[in-house]
């Protein structure tokens, strides 16, 4: 993501930037809120001033419209975000209008109050957009799956499946060599030219599979790390980020950080240890300054209490992390009430 402009008053003003990527449009699902004013360029049906014969007749022109925003739409596996609203600047105002957004848009926020997590989320998706993609590869015989690590989570860009047997078809070829050499491809085809790579799975197809990268995209094979995993798919992926893998390819990974976070805090949890979780224990924890980490799902940074709650972490020098919900780590924040931490020292009841 990038910033135009900030114009703030106080925590009240006008941010402009333009979202690079999907995943920075799933920050604006979450910055952009109702009540809030969106200004971007969109397309509304306009009369045509030069058709004398057919006055009525209309066609789209891009205006830059401002809307005074009613709701905001976007799934994972889209690459628009909509924001609904009322015409406040432009044509036909009072109008409801949907302004669709896609990376490359350019478009200004104006909010009466911007919360700290919102311009921590800004923070974040700018630091995010600097560094290098990551790909998760998961393999063993006979199938593949391959993955792009997001900000919000793992997205499956593909999966590959084929007979694992090693005899020859009626063309002549090697079935396990062929199924080998696609998946070379195919990864090759996801990771671009500048992904970090993450090649796991359960015993040794994860090195042929290395072996014929090497072979047929040298420059690919420089970029990939093999990792073990006992499965594949979705359940291998979050066992790979749970165990830590992604750190080896991208230390600072958000969901990388999450995963980490959240199997510490569970391991504080069973030990009776420096935990603290549900809003009540954290409030105590951060009333006596106890609070070295916040992890706050995104589905509660919306509410006033917990704005309150993450500057009194952020005063007392504490870290806050919030924690994407569509993917495991949040999750199973979410089982915890939504708001955890882990502690400097531990609380005595």
């Amino acid at each position: 993501m990038r910033i135009l402009k900030k114009s703030l008053r106080g925590d009240e003003g006008e941010i402009s930037l333009v979202p690079e990527s999907i995943d920075d449009l799933w920050h604006l699902k979450h910055l952009i809120r109702p009540g809030n004013l969106v200004f971007a360029l969109t397309h509304r049906k306009v009369t045509g001033a030069t058709d004398k014969l057919r006055p009525e007749k209309l066609e789209r022109r891009p205006v830059r419209l401002g809307v005074r925003v009613e709701a905001v739409e976007f799934h994972i596996y889209s690459n628009w975000l909509r924001v609904h609203g009322v015409i406040v600047s432009g044509p036909d105002v009072g109008s409801y209008h949907t302004i669709n957004l896609e990376a490359g848009s350019n478009l200004s926020i104006v909010k009466y109050h911007w919360r700290p997590s919102e311009l921590m989320r800004i923070k974040e998706a700018v630091a995010e957009s600097r560094r290098p993609k990551v790909v998760i590869a998961l393999i063993e015989e006979g199938e593949a799956t391959i993955g792009v690590l997001r900000q919000f989570g793992v997205v499956t860009a593909s999966e590959i499946r084929m007979g694992s047997g090693k005899g020859m078809d009626g063309k002549g070829g090697n079935r396990r060599s062929e199924f080998l050499e696609e998946c070379a491809s195919e990864l090759d085809r996801v990771a671009g030219s500048e992904a970090q790579v993450l090649l796991a799975g359960p015993g040794f197809t994860k090195e042929d599979l290395k072996k014929r990268i090497d072979s047929l995209y040298p420059e690919l094979g420089k970029r990939i790390v093999l990792y073990d995993a006992s499965s594949i798919g979705m359940p291998g992926f979050q066992e790979v980020l749970r165990r830590g893998a992604v750190e080896k390819v991208l230390e600072d990974s958000r969901l990388a950080q999450e995963a980490s976070l959240i199997e510490a805090l569970f391991r504080e949890i069973a030990t009776d240890g420096k935990a603290a979780y549900g809003s009540k224990e954290v409030r105590m924890a951060v009333d006596y300054g106890s609070v070295e980490t916040l992890m706050i799902s995104d589905k509660l940074v919306r509410r006033s209490d917990m704005d309150d709650l993450m500057r009194d972490v952020t005063n007392s020098r504490g870290r806050v992390v919030i924690f994407s919900s569509e993917f495991e780590p949040g999750n199973r924040l979410e089982s915890l009430g939504g708001v955890a931490a882990l502690l400097r020292f531990k609380m005595i009841h």
